[in-house]
């Protein structure tokens, strides 16, 4: 029987790391008897192969069966939960290291001190460190990347000097931590101390000093630091390599993106993902899309990377296809392709593609992520389902500022104006702290709804109560409410009186301006405007369109040719109005001028009996059979 287990152990560690979990979880449940061996080697199967949610269900499944998990399974366990966002698991689990009697053992403490500082706890982190009898390299360096991953540096920094033996790794964990932060002076200056110390600088050092240069908008720094690296000799480590090539992605220097993956003597897939990520940047969608396929491997990244590519460059229908084509490739999704899924559906209003990705969600488990949540309540709310985005909202147990700024833009977008207003009071109650996006979700609902008096309110409040700056969109948004409602020389003023913030400031401003004097017939104010902003924004269609269109509407046609030959003049084209319905999850799409569609003389008709229908109240109906 004992040869047997061993044996079958020894299959389920072998399937475990090809991939076959499905048939190592098969053969595992088949065992009749199960020692602590058998446990462990499905727990780290799981593990190794990222399925952390699994792990963890195991490993508490393993406690109910009665057996007493070792140091290994204490481990296995506690890596598991910093990806599986899980601080809960991981408290759980550390109470039965307690109960287990294993408080005193080196790697199971390590594994806490590591598990609570990447779940952002350095306070639990600092208390098991404290209390261990036994500390070495490792342990040092946990605490220290604990604060640092916390941003708390004047804990790491006393940490780090009071360290019995410091090691380079400590170093780059300090570097890291400021290079999260941007904080590249700081940086060069450990760079510096570290040289002096005599301690070596290796590709890790160099990566995260080539890190915090992407994070800073001061490009010289990242050329200064990739001069270093050529000079010294890193420039073939593959790690520094692909820091370097993310660093001029990020910034968008391409020509210097380019010449970096070229000269590459060894291509990772972070290179091939970054190289896609730069194309996608720059609107080659093509390019990114033949270097996708030259690529050797594809991971979950490289999916990704593509979907929101074409997300954000207007091609929703290939990125749904793309995220279509990852599943039938068996590849898992993660919570960003989740989010870039998400926001394709949000583009073309797809209620339908939408509530099929939800569903996806679900089945892969990551319903509880705030992020992919948000993503959740922005699509509902501009997939027109309002209720669907507010009960999205409401299942989201720990909401992040985005979660309560997305649900405000929603109810704004809806003129919710009430609700709106009661969310920010219960944003207020609960110490959320407020931003400029949570006053631009406010601003949108009182527009929307015509709720002058509370618009005015809540505009006076960002500066006066909560010491914000004025934005443009806050600006542009409180001459919308005041447009909308009829007060144009209100609506004016407060145009004028903000527009030296910036140009943009005026334009957008003017734009809303126009519009409402447009709805309102005040055709000399809209005149005036529209020629200001025309002159304002040359190359901007909505301009000449704007003013051409009040033009036309006061009976000016010779004016309003003008204005089209204006533009015709500047090479500004305009692009043809589009629009589209998502019938049995297709979508068919109509576009201005062009009557290729084979049932629009059918359309035709119909249209003209709705239209018929909405002129005359009274009508009951028309068979148009």
């Amino acid at each position: 029987m004992h040869s047997d287990l061993v044996h079958t152990t020894s299959k389920i560690i072998t399937l475990g790391r090809s991939g076959r979990i499905a048939c190592a979880r098969k053969l595992f449940d088949e065992l009749c008897y199960k020692d602590l061996i058998a446990w462990n080697a499905m727990l780290t199967s799981y593990t190794q192969l990222g399925l952390y949610r699994e792990s963890l269900s195991l490993f508490f499944h393993m406690r109910i069966s009665g057996s007493k998990p070792d140091y290994f399974s204490f481990t296995a366990a506690l890596s598991a939960c910093v990806p599986a966002c899980s601080l809960n698991y991981g408290r759980k689990i550390h109470a039965q290291v307690i109960n287990c009697g294993y408080q005193s053992s080196l790697p199971v403490n390590n594994s806490l001190i590591n598990m609570y500082g990447k779940c952002l706890n350095p306070c639990s982190a600092r208390m098991v460190f404290e209390d261990m009898n036994l500390r070495n390299e490792i342990s040092w360096c946990s605490l220290l990347f604990a604060y640092t991953n916390f941003g708390q540096f004047d804990y790491a920094q006393e940490t780090f000097d009071i360290m019995p033996n410091r090691v380079e790794i400590s170093w780059n964990i300090l570097i890291s931590g400021h290079a999260r932060y941007g904080e590249v002076g700081k940086c060069m200056l450990l760079l510096k101390k570290m040289r002096k110390d005599s301690y070596l600088p290796d590709q890790w050092t160099y990566s995260a000093l080539m890190n915090a240069c992407t994070e800073s908008p001061e490009t010289c720094y990242g050329y200064i630091v990739h001069a270093l690296i050529l000079k010294i000799g890193w420039s073939s480590a593959v790690e520094v390599n692909n820091s370097v090539l993310s660093f001029y992605t990020k910034q968008s220097l391409w020509d210097d993106a380019k010449k970096v993956f070229e000269s590459s003597k060894i291509l990772t897939q972070v290179s091939w993902n970054a190289i896609i990520d730069a194309h996608m940047k720059m609107g080659d969608i093509h390019k990114a899309f033949l270097a996708f396929k030259q690529a050797p491997m594809k991971n979950v990244i490289s999916w990704t990377t593509l979907i929101n590519g074409y997300a954000k460059n207007g091609h929703e229908h290939e990125a749904l296809e793309c995220f279509l084509e990852m599943i039938r490739n068996l590849v898992k999704p993660d919570d960003f392709t989740f989010g870039a899924v998400l926001h394709a559906c949000s583009s073309l209003a797809m209620l339908g593609h939408g509530k099929m990705v939800h569903g996806c969600i679900i089945v892969y488990g990551f319903h509880s992520y705030v992020y992919v949540a948000n993503g959740l309540v922005n699509m509902y709310a501009k997939c027109g389902n309002i209720e669907e985005s507010i009960q999205a909202f409401d299942d989201i147990l720990n909401k992040d500022l985005v979660s309560w700024n997305t649900m405000l833009l929603g109810l704004g977008l809806h003129g919710r104006a009430t609700e709106a207003l009661q969310l920010y009071e219960e944003m207020v109650k609960l110490g959320v702290r407020l931003d400029k996006v949570t006053f631009i979700g406010l601003l949108v609902a009182c527009s929307h709804s015509g709720s002058v008096e509370k618009g005015t309110l809540i505009f006076e409040s960002i500066e006066s109560l909560y010491g914000l700056p004025y934005e443009m969109d806050h600006i542009a948004c409180m001459v919308d409410i005041l447009g909308r409602s009829g007060y144009l020389p209100e609506a004016r003023e407060m145009a004028k009186k903000y527009y030296k913030l910036c140009d943009q400031v005026k334009s957008i401003s003017y734009e809303a301006l126009v519009g409402a004097c447009f709805s309102h017939g005040d055709f000399g104010m809209g005149r005036k405007i529209g020629g200001q902003l025309m002159i304002l924004e040359p190359c901007k269609e909505i301009s000449y369109v704007m003013l051409s269109n009040l033009y036309c509407a006061s009976g000016k046609w010779n004016e309003a040719e003008n204005v089209r030959k204006r533009m015709r003049d500047h090479g500004v084209n305009k692009l043809p109005g589009c629009s589209w319905i998502e019938v049995r999850n297709k979508v068919t799409t109509f576009v201005a001028g062009n009557p290729t569609h084979p049932l629009m003389t059918e359309l035709g008709k119909l249209l003209y009996y709705l239209n018929f229908e909405t002129k005359n109240t009274c009508f009951n109906g028309l068979n148009i059979d």
